[in-house]
């Protein structure tokens, strides 16, 4: 099932276009969150590029990160899944 053109890359600017895929991925609570390497290579894309995603996600409060044995991780915070659906909507 394809995502309508309105999500598609280019649709919107690309750090929402990545919260909804960090979505799909179910990078949703603490126990569910990614590192900076799952992420990029579920994503297929570019360690910096979605470094530079998470900062402008951590800064809206969409995103959230803590640390797991040393590693930082990432999950959606629920304003992240609220704007994910609301875009759906």
């Amino acid at each position: 099932m394809r995502m309508s053109s309105r999500f598609a890359p280019g649709s919107m600017p690309d750090e929402l276009y990545f919260l909804c895929m960090l979505h799909n991925l179910g990078a949703t609570t603490p126990e569910r969150s990614l590192s900076l390497e799952e992420i990029s290579r579920w994503t297929v894309i570019e360690p910096a590029k979605a470094e530079e995603n998470l900062r402008k996600l951590i800064e809206n409060n969409h995103v959230q990160s803590n640390s797991v044995s040393g590693t930082q991780k990432y999950f959606i915070t629920v304003n992240g899944i609220r704007k994910v659906l609301s875009m759906y909507s």
